[in-house]
């Protein structure tokens, strides 16, 4: 495989967590949730940090966070939907890492978390045109992180199970 690391990236609702656990369970490496390994290391949550200090200090407790699991081996990194549009963390888990986009078609997100309550940006009356214009500058920059695409427009353990074929040869 080259990197011992695979980094799942993609717009939220694409599978990241679910496919990236199923991943794990199959090939028995560790999960590591982004987004989860800051809130523990911080002991709050992510829209507490960005309340309380800012996106730029997120950001930045992001780019660490990357640094730091750059370090590990033989981990699945489920990446922040927004982690990979900054480039000083694409290099950072790259160093490690194969980075795979989970592409799935805007409809099927939209579907995906049409009742989702956890998400700040889907609690607004205008959340389908905020999503299209976020998926649409967003794909371009996942792309361009990513070595490999993979469609995620199926079951979670089918995406799992191709990622492993693709990249654990």
């Amino acid at each position: 495989m080259g990197k011992s690391n695979i980094v799942l990236c993609g717009f939220m609702g694409c599978g990241k967590t679910t496919v990236g656990k199923q991943l794990a369970k199959i090939t028995n490496m560790e999960y590591i949730d982004l987004d989860q390994y800051i809130e523990q290391q911080q002991s709050t949550t992510i829209s507490n940090i960005f309340a309380q200090h800012g996106e730029e200090y997120f950001r930045d407790l992001e780019h660490n966070a990357a640094k730091e699991l750059s370090q590990k081996q033989g981990c699945i990194i489920a990446a922040g939907g927004g982690t990979l549009l900054y480039k000083r963390n694409v290099q950072a888990l790259k160093q490690s890492g194969t980075v795979v986009l989970l592409n799935v078609p805007l409809n099927t997100i939209k579907h995906r978390l049409r009742y989702d309550k956890k998400r700040p940006l889907l609690q607004r009356p205008d959340k389908d045109k905020v999503m299209e214009e976020m998926y649409n500058s967003r794909l371009p920059l996942y792309r361009q992180a990513s070595d490999v695409v993979i469609n995620a427009n199926k079951s979670p353990l089918a995406t799992a199970e191709e990622i492993k074929a693709q990249l654990l040869k």
